[in-house]
């Protein structure tokens, strides 16, 4: 049976998918055909196509999606007191609590990657009054750096890079929801699998996606030289870290501590009116 499995090009994933793209485990009677995209796209292709089985997806744009997928407990990424970042010049360095105040107030834009990202649902949630501009992920620190905001949310590998390009953090998300939750993940992505398919067939699809993330986590050091193509101006050291961050435990499975941030995540964001109602889901086991 021939599935399609889509997933950003990015080191942490690539960590994750390494052994099912190179055919490390055994997957039973499934050919698996990777399509490399990035999270905005689709996140947007499962809400506007529903054209892949498997798919990553960010847990904001799940919202509009449920009616198609359900949530699978294995290959989320948690930002477990760390995640996106506020970031400025570093000439701002002395007047971030006054920048923060504007940016709370709507009165500096903020340059986002992307109005489905979990990234921009979480600004909202620490500043629901922010004025944002989506921007791609990549163009975000050149953007400030060029002067054309003020300050930016960064994702992905920025959130290692930022300080030795010149940029100094007004605020980590992450750090800030663990504290507001006593301790919760903050939800950023998913992988889902299409309602339609059997239960068999989506039970055997979450089983794989979690071998295929412990072999990586087994046989560290073959997955990460995989990872490292996908590791955009990150050394080896730093796509190590970057990896470690979104590839653990709660990777392998959410467990009750996940789904517990998961569920907090969507009611808070109902609550302040951010997301239009609260999504229906099944986790896949």
């Amino acid at each position: 049976m021939k599935i399609t499995i889509a997933h950003s090009p990015d080191s942490d994933d690539a960590f994750m998918f390494y052994a099912l793209a190179k055919n490390k485990i055994n997957t039973l009677n499934y050919e698996f055909e990777h399509i490399l995209c990035d999270i905005q796209t689709l996140s947007a292709a499962s809400i506007d196509e529903q054209k892949y089985d498997v798919s990553a997806i960010s847990f904001h744009a799940f919202v509009y999606a449920d009616q198609y997928y359900d949530l699978m407990t294995c290959g989320a990424s948690m930002g477990d007191n760390y995640g996106p970042t506020l970031i400025t010049n570093e000439t701002e360095s002395k007047n971030t609590k006054q920048l923060l105040e504007r940016i709370k107030e709507g009165k500096v834009e903020v340059a986002v990657p992307g109005l489905l990202t979990s990234a921009y649902l979480s600004l909202k949630l620490y500043a629901p009054d922010a004025k944002v501009k989506a921007l791609n992920f990549d163009d975000i620190q050149p953007a400030i750096k060029k002067g054309d905001f003020e300050a930016g949310l960064i994702i992905h590998e920025g959130q290692l890079n930022y300080a030795k390009n010149g940029f100094c953090k007004l605020v980590n998300l992450g750090e800030w929801w663990f504290e507001k939750t006593n301790g919760l993940p903050l939800p950023l992505g998913a992988n889902i699998i299409r309602k339609s398919l059997s239960p068999q067939v989506k039970s055997d699809l979450n089983e794989l996606l979690k071998q295929s993330i412990e072999y990586s986590l087994n046989n560290k050091e073959e997955a990460l030289n995989y990872a490292l193509q996908f590791g955009r101006d990150l050394d080896k050291q730093e796509a190590a870290q970057f990896v470690g961050m979104y590839v653990n435990e709660l990777t392998l499975d959410l467990g009750q501590r996940g789904k517990d941030s998961v569920n907090v995540f969507f009611k808070e964001a109902f609550d302040l009116g951010l997301i239009p109602r609260l999504p229906k889901f099944e986790f896949v086991i």
